[in-house]
This record gives C-alpha cells, structure tokens and sequence, in this order.
C-alpha cells in the first residue's frame, strides 16, 4: 500500500506538472498578450499620452512575466554603476552610454526610446525562463527569517503558540510574513494554516493586481463588519478579518494602524465580506449535485436492472439516451425555466444573491441531473453484469428472492466503485460547471474560469488549471483508498508491490 501511494503521488507530480506546463504555454504564446488590455479602464484612458501608455503596458507586461523592464529612471540607476556621467535626459552622449551599458549586460536586452527622447530597456523573457519562474516561486514557505526590512532592524524573530488576544490559542510568527501560521475558527475548514502556501501569479485585468489564490478564496460582495479585539485590547466594530493579518513596514504605518495594533508592525489586513468564496460556492453547489445525482441514479439503475429488459427498462433506457443526446445548454434552460416559471426560483443568481438558499438550488439540481444518466447506464451496465456471476446463480440456488439478492449481494458489491467514484463526481460537479454557473451569472469557480478565458486573465487561467488538475489526480487516489476500506480484500499493490 505505502509503495503504491508513494508511486502514485509521483505520477500524480509528473502529470501535474504536464498538464500546467502545457496550458501555460499554449496561454502565454499563443494567446496575443495585447489583449489584456481590453477590459482594463485605466489602459484606455493613455489613449492621448503614448509615453504612459508604453509605460503602463511594460510595467504590466513585467509583472505577468513576459518581460524584464527598466524604466527611464531604473535604467539610468543601473547604467550609473557602468558610467556615472550617465543622466535621463535624451542626448547622444547618454544614448551611447546606454547602449555601451546594454551590450555589457548581453542577454538579449534591448534599448528603447520615449516619444520625449529619454531611454528605457526590455528584455523578452523565454518561455522555459517563465515556466521555471512559476515552478521556482510556485511553493512559498513562511518562516521567521521571510522578512527583511532595514527600516526595522529589531524586528523579533520567532514562531510559538500563544494566546493571541485578537484569536484566542494559534501558532504566531514574528520575522514572518503573517501573523498567524496556524489557527482555529469557526470557518471551513475550522482548522487554517499560513505556513506553505501556493504564489499562483497575480490576476490583470480583472482582480487587478490580486494574487489569484485570493480571488479564488476570499468572501465577496459588500464588506461587513464584526466585533473585532485588536493587539491593542480595544474591541470594536470593524470590517477587517483579523486572521489576515501580514507584515507592513513601521514607516508606512498612519494614525488609525497605531490605534488599532499599537506597535506590533503586522497591520496589513483582508475585509470579511457577505458572500462566500467562489470555491465555497462551486464547492456547495457541486456536492449538492452529487449527492441529488446518486439518490436519482442508483435507484433507478438498480430498478432497471432489476426488471431488464421489460417496459420499464426500456422506457428508462430511452429516457436516459434522449438526455445524453440532449445538448448540456438545452438541460440547463428547461430545468431553469421550469424551476422560475412554476415554482419560483430564482433563474439567475444576483436575483436573491447568497444570503438565500433558494439561489442555490437551480444551479445545484441542473447539475446534479447532468450526471443522472451516467450514473445510471454505469450502475446497471455493472449490476447487468453481475447477475450472472457465481455468487448470484448460488444465492438464487439458495432459494433467495431477487429483492435480497439485489439488496444483500448485488449492491453490497456496487458500492465499491461507487465509494471510488464519488471523490471524482464531486470534482466533475465543481469544474464542469461552467457552463451552468455561467447562464445563472453564479459567482464560482466555474464561471471565474471562463470569464479569465474572455478577458485574457492568462495567470488566473493557469492558476484555475493547475487547481483543477490537483484536485482531479487527488480524488482519483482518494477514489482508490476509500475501495479499501470499503472491502479489504481489495490490494492496491500486489506482491513486490506491481
């Protein structure tokens, strides 16, 4: 077993890796990168100032990774430590400095010129340069050392567990980049740490500037405020969500920081919101989906095994072909206008937004029957199948029923790969909702994914992609452990562990 899991998490690494790689590639090439300004307001504003414009386009482009940029005054800072003589101004003494400083440096850096005249660089950063970058600052670890500021050289380095006044017991740092690396609380899933964390890259344009964990993970909507105890001892009602909090230099501290956190310099906070994360949300109606596709599935293909072959059979089996022949679009519009029109519920998700139930409900039920038919062409297929394995034909010679043979043998049997798919219909819920999220504009992960397609948002792309691909290999092992405990006969690994 250990051998086996060992194996499969190091598959599990390589296919990780691939199938990142692969996107990032095929995103960051191949998709124009201009496009990413489509959507930004600020980029359409510089229409009139070219020298800003280009400004504004390389810092962006630095920041997604397709370039290295020095601006005017960067570039001169650099090119002083080869000439001092060296200035902004656009003259020909210094655009041979420049030049004489950029053949110095090699590496494929180009010089450039402002409509002003005054000089800036770029170099094209390579794709395998890239994809090293992502893979290099992918894993972040926090530690006491993480922060380095010379403006605060007595900064404490430790890590302990304390009685935080702000969150009770947790595990606190100070040299680290949060405050708290591990703590507890009354939100899924009740137990967090800040102590490995994933640098997926920073969204642009949409959620400018916002790593894109953070999208994924923080609440949304309108900020709401809550009791919150700071360092201070001081209780108050206040939008910050105390748990965020992350290191901030003393000498851009203000007046209301010193109220709040006196002289502790972790002041850096998140807001709470009113609705709940898009992984919350993919997360709630995807489980929902599930567990509505089972309930519906497995009777129905055990009552269609059960009377093989007769009319109901043959009814059920037409039925579940007209549906998989169905367009997904076509499903999702009937079962949201019959859901609105005789029963009311809401057919788009902002109608109510997520303070009601009733938003929740279309979306789940859609998908929940978008996966009825597979489950119950697989369940029959398998339970078909059975019936005429040995141990049924000795239970029938037995004298048993049908009904005991099915309930007693023939399920017992079923719910090992059924155990063994549920992990994976979950994740199958979640990311391949995008289309339903989508028609019900439903604020998840599903419909982030293909809003970041049409806005050219190329690091929420790979950083949807490589979340779905970690969970989709993770529920597939989880899959193959939970047939063990379900049946212990099962082995993973014969011996010498092939």
């Amino acid at each position: 077993m250990k051998r086996y899991v060992i194996e499969r998490l190091l598959r599990s690494l390589i296919s990780i890796f691939l199938v990142t790689t692969v996107v990032y590639a095929i995103v960051f090439t191949m998709v124009p990168r201009n496009l990413i300004f489509k959507q930004d307001p600020n980029y359409n504003k510089m229409i009139k100032t070219p020298d800003s414009k280009a400004n504004y386009e390389n810092t962006v482009y630095e920041r997604m990774g397709y370039i290295d940029y020095y601006n005017t005054k960067e570039l001169q800072e650099k090119a002083a430590k080869f000439d001092k003589s060296v200035t902004t101004a656009g003259t020909a003494k210094n655009e041979k400095i420049y030049k004489d400083y950029i053949k110095s440096i090699g590496n494929g850096w180009t010089l450039h010129r402002f409509e002003n005249k005054e000089f800036y660089a770029t170099r094209e950063i390579p794709l395998y340069e890239r994809v090293y970058k992502f893979y290099a600052n992918l894993i972040v670890i926090d530690h006491p050392w993480r922060i380095h500021d010379s403006s605060n050289p007595k900064l404490e380095r430790y890590v302990r567990f304390e009685n935080d006044k702000s969150v009770g017991w947790a595990l606190t740092g100070s040299g680290t980049e949060h405050k708290y690396l591990i703590y507890f609380n009354g939100e899924f899933p009740y137990i967090h740490q800040n102590i490995v964390t994933f640098n997926l890259g920073t969204s642009y344009p949409t959620y400018a500037n916002i790593p894109v964990l953070q999208v994924i993970t923080q609440g949304q909507g309108r900020t709401i405020s809550k009791d919150v105890t700071f360092p201070t001892g001081v209780t108050k009602s206040s939008p910050i969500n105390i748990y965020t909090r992350t290191y901030k230099s003393p000498k851009n501290a203000d007046s209301r920081d010193k109220a709040n956190f006196g002289n502790d310099p972790y002041t850096n906070t998140l807001n709470n919101y009113a609705d709940p994360s898009m992984i919350s949300n993919s997360f709630v109606i995807g489980v929902i989906g599930v567990i509505i596709s089972y309930i519906i599935g497995l009777p129905l293909g055990m009552l269609m095994a059960r009377y093989k072959d007769g009319w109901f059979d043959t009814l059920s089996t037409a039925s579940i072909t007209f549906m998989l022949a169905l367009p997904s679009v076509a499903t999702i519009y009937i079962i949201r206008y019959i859901g609105s029109s005789l029963f009311g519920l809401p057919d788009s998700f902002p109608l109510l937004g997520a303070s009601s139930p009733s938003s929740y409900v279309l979306p789940a039920l859609i998908l929940g029957i978008l996966s009825v038919p597979r489950i119950v062409v697989w369940f029959r297929r398998y339970l078909v199948d059975q019936q005429g394995s040995d141990y049924v034909r000795f239970a029938r010679a037995k004298g048993l029923s049908e009904v005991e043979i099915s309930r007693h043998h023939l399920f017992k049997n079923a719910m090992v790969p059924i155990v063994s798919g549920i992990p994976g219909s979950i994740l199958l819920a979640i990311t391949g909702a995008t289309l339903t999220e989508t028609i019900f504009a439903f604020p998840g992960m599903g419909k982030m994914l293909i809003d970041s397609i049409k806005a050219a948002n190329n690091s929420m792309v790979v950083g949807l992609t490589f979340i779905f691909t970690v969970l989709s290999i993770l529920s597939l092992l989880i899959g193959d452990l939970l047939m063990t405990v379900i049946d212990p006969r099962i082995k993973l690994a014969g011996k010498g562990g092939k």
